[in-house]
């Protein structure tokens, strides 16, 4: 059990890098683009107008068709907030491009900790995801790698899935906003205790010599779960893999939806994509190759995060504009400067890294919820206790994540000449 539980993490991680490495290739196609960087201009532009608009004292704001004061959720433009949210995407920017992976896991934790409610950073960071994938998209260098049928059939799962999730999310903040408070909570922390134990464990094994994470060594083989799956001839049967093995692979439909199902409704209910989710479930449970599942999982990760990011929380009000427009600035810096820092500093210390990133969010998000659980009476503890403990966990996040941040910049700018030769 521990053996299968530690493959499926390495899996985890690999659809983790995956997405990071798509993520680095869509800010970079932004960042070389004249086209692209007039597009996501005009994207700031409401945010500027904004800002000059209470800068003026006229108290207009953003538009309410934008998330203005009127609007369902109170998500109007002040200057805190928006560099605050440059901030976040900046943090979550450099983990992606320094680590290769998690930088998505911790927009949620770190809005949250803010002070937004959970369902409101659940869709600001899916919208956020979305805008990026359609302007930097890189979707037509892949398609080779995609297996049309697979990824339509998956798409049926996912698109069902992620309404399920948005209806959840939405009906418990209509029950309590609490309520879907301590939900959103409980499902990152559940997810991030899991990646912080096997994180930290690879990593202390890593500085002790010992052969972390040799899983990947299993090449193109289909898994012993892919293989049983593969065993049962439910029509309508998919053919894949036709370039890796001869004559290709089949599978049941009815798997792939099942599998787009559960990606859509995490990436609905924790707002990060769901790609992290689809590396394991197709190499590990459904015994697809990496090459295929890399060129599916960037497939689907556009139309579920811009389903998830308009059809179930834009539509309900439920989108902060000013922080995704400011997540998605910071953030195309941040994997800028992460994906060079990495030319200079030692694999174990960008390990390390990644262990400590997701531990501060799984700390961050397990102290918020003696707070919540008291405000819905299932705990009995003082309000002024759980406050306390609320406090010490975004305390400890942000001094983690700003410590990243300020070490990722050191290494930067005290490289940057070493960094200049190498670009040239």
């Amino acid at each position: 059990m521990r053996n299968n539980c530690r493959e499926f993490y390495q899996l985890l991680l690999k659809g983790s890098q995956a997405h990071a490495r798509w993520e680095l290739e869509m800010s970079t196609n932004i960042m070389k683009s004249r086209k692209r960087q007039v597009a996501l201009f005009l994207l700031l532009l409401p945010v500027i107008i904004g800002g000059i608009a209470i800068a003026a004292g006229d108290g207009l704001g953003l538009p309410g068709a934008l998330g203005g004061k009127n609007a369902y959720m109170p998500s109007h433009y002040t200057n805190l907030i928006f560099f605050a949210s440059v901030f976040v995407g900046l943090c979550a920017g450099l983990i992606t491009g320094c680590i290769g992976a998690g930088g998505g896991f911790i927009i949620a934790p770190a809005l949250m900790s803010a002070g937004v409610k959970g369902i409101l950073a659940v869709g600001t960071d899916l919208f956020h995801i979305f805008a990026k994938a359609i302007m930097g998209s890189v979707l037509h260098r892949k398609m080779g790698n995609i297996s049309v049928s697979l990824a339509v059939t998956f798409l049926i799962g996912s698109i069902t899935g992620a309404t399920l999730g948005g209806w959840l999310n939405r009906a418990l903040y209509d029950a309590n906003p609490v309520l879907s408070d301590l939900f959103i909570t409980a499902v990152y922390v559940f997810i991030l205790g899991f990646l912080s134990f096997y994180a930290l464990s690879d990593y202390f094994k890593a500085r002790r010599g010992s052969s972390a994470g040799k899983q990947e060594g299993r090449g193109e083989q289909v898994s012993p779960m892919g293989q049983r799956i593969q065993s049962v001839h439910i029509p309508p049967m998919l053919t894949f893999d036709e370039g890796v093995t001869p004559g290709g692979r089949k599978i049941s439909a009815i798997f792939l939806i099942l599998s787009g199902f559960i990606v859509g409704m995490a990436a609905s209910i924790m707002g990060v994509g769901g790609g992290f989710l689809t590396f394991p479930i197709f190499v590990y449970g459904l015994g697809v190759s990496s090459m295929t599942t890399v060129g599916t999982d960037i497939f689907q990760i556009v139309f579920t995060a811009g389903y998830s990011a308009l059809g179930q929380y834009a539509f309900y009000g439920f989108v902060f504009y000013t922080l995704a427009m400011g997540m998605l600035l910071g953030s195309l810096i941040g994997v800028q400067i992460g994906s060079l820092v990495t030319k200079v500093v030692p694999a174990i210390q960008i390990r390390g890294f990644f262990a400590l990133a997701v531990t501060a969010g799984f700390i961050n998000r397990f102290f918020a919820l003696p707070e919540k659980l008291q405000s819905l009476g299932y705990i009995k503890i003082t309000k002024e206790l759980g406050g306390i403990l609320g406090t010490v966990g975004n305390s400890l996040f942000f001094l983690v994540i700003g410590a990243f941040a300020v070490w990722v910049f050191y290494a930067f700018f005290s490289n940057i000449s070493k960094l200049t030769e190498e670009g040239h």
